[in-house]
C-alpha cells in the first residue's frame, strides 16, 4: 500500500507558508530544498545558495488512493453462462459432470488450454486440462 505524506510549513517566508507538499524549492535560486537538523528544530536549506528557513511545526497526514477494480481474467462469473457441460470427474468432488470452455491461453501453434467447472452447484470447483 502507498501512502503520501504532506508537510505543513510555518516559517518566516509567507510564500512558502501556503504550500502543502513535500516537494519544497527555494525561493532566491529554485532548487529544491532539503530537511536538515538544526541547532533546535528541523529546518529547511538550499545547497545551492545561503537559504535557510526554519521549520515550526510539522504536520503529517496519509492519503490512500483508490485502487482500481481489476476484472476476471478468465471473464468471471458471465464466462460460464452459456458453456456447454461434458463427462469429466471433478477432482474435488468425483461429480461426474463438468462445463467447459476453452480459451488460445499461449501462441497460437499450441493447442487451446479447455478450463472445467464441477456441475455440482454444491463443489463448483474449477480446474484446467
Amino acid at each position: 500500500m502507498r501512502a503520501v505524506c504532506v508537510w505543513s510549513v510555518s516559517c518566516n517566508n509567507p510564500s512558502l507558508t501556503k504550500y502543502r507538499t513535500m516537494l519544497m524549492f527555494c525561493p532566491t535560486c529554485g532548487n529544491l530544498l532539503l530537511v536538515e537538523e538544526g541547532t533546535d528544530s528541523l529546518r529547511f536549506s538550499c545547497n545551492t545558495c545561503p537559504y535557510i528557513c526554519k521549520i515550526k511545526r510539522k504536520i503529517s497526514t496519509r492519503i490512500y488512493p483508490k485502487l482500481k477494480e481489476v476484472d476476471h481474467v478468465m471473464g468471471g462469473a458471465a464466462a460460464w453462462e452459456n458453456v456447454d457441460s461434458t463427462d469429466a470427474d471433478c477432482p474435488a468432488c468425483a461429480h461426474n459432470r463438468a462445463y467447459f470452455m476453452q480459451m488460445q491461453t499461449r501462441s497460437a501453434d499450441e493447442p487451446m488450454t479447455t478450463f472445467y467447472k464441477c456441475c455440482n452447484p454444491i463443489c463448483g470447483h474449477n480446474w484446467r486440462d
